[in-house]
């Protein structure tokens, strides 16, 4: 039996919990083959982002073809991409390589807060990754930036979802919730918003969740999952992956990948 193929194109975090190295343990939990196109290296650990460089946007291209050429994807998800520059090449490849199953997690600022998306570079991304998209999974920050105004309601995060879908996004899944309340994500599909809440977790081991997020939806689009069940598989697998995290660090630590995976099921 082949495993569904899931390309990430996203920044590597050496303290493992983000990036690429996030979505590379999400996919081995869920069962698929993961690839990657690095754009960019962190100098990272639970406390914060020390330092950040960017790779040459021809070599993130270069990655995605040799992806392409030989192994080939049934879905992509993007992460951090820094620069205009990075998004212009990978919106480029995914036109190029005929990539219709593509998540985009607007990556902009890391849990300690460090920028990791250029000021610059969010025009770019609205007018040439968004469109690409058949889902983005902004937190409320990012949506709120996006919509270029604060969220502070449920109501507010829905009408923000409708406003991001007609950015050309075919379907819109807003997390986290809003804070205070409960774990409530906003989903905008098929011209209607719904909602998928859970009980917040109270726990310092966060980093990394919208990277594993956008991850798991990317599996199960990859193996056929609509975007509806797409983004629930996602949202139990993060659930669990917080309940079940252990101290890593001195920060904000990781989620545990790899919790019980084989009882998820991608319908489950």
């Amino acid at each position: 039996m082949r495993r569904p193929r899931v390309l990430t194109v996203a920044g590597s975090d050496s303290g493992g919990g983000a990036g690429v190295q996030a979505d590379l343990k999400t996919f081995a939990a869920l069962g698929a083959y993961g690839t990657c196109a690095i754009t960019a290296v962190t100098a990272q650990n639970t406390l914060g982002v020390d330092a950040a460089s960017e790779l040459e946007p021809a070599m993130v291209r270069a990655q995605i073809d040799a992806v392409m050429a030989d192994i080939g994807t049934d879905a992509a998800k993007t992460g951090m991409l820094a620069s205009a520059e990075i998004i212009e090449a990978v919106a480029a490849s995914v036109r190029r390589h005929g990539i219709d199953r593509l998540v985009v997690d607007p990556v902009m600022v890391s849990t300690s807060g460090a920028r990791l998306l250029w000021a610059d570079a969010e025009e770019a991304m609205v007018r040439l990754l968004i469109p690409a998209a058949g889902l983005i999974t902004p937190n409320v920050h990012e949506a709120g930036v996006l919509v270029g105004r604060s969220l502070a309601s449920i109501e507010q995060v829905g009408k923000a979802a409708r406003e991001m879908a007609a950015m050309g996004a075919s379907a819109v899944v807003v997390t986290g919730g809003i804070e205070g309340g409960p774990a409530t994500d906003v989903l905008f599909v098929d011209g209607e918003v719904e909602l998928l809440s859970a009980e917040r977790i109270e726990t310092a081991s966060t980093h990394g969740t919208g990277c594993t997020f956008s991850a798991a939806a990317a599996v199960g689009l990859a193996s056929g999952l609509s975007v509806r069940d797409a983004v629930a598989m996602a949202k139990r697998y993060v659930e669990g992956a917080i309940r079940a995290a252990y101290p890593v660090g001195s920060g904000h630590g990781p989620v545990d990948h790899f919790h019980r995976a084989s009882g998820i099921g991608l319908g489950a």
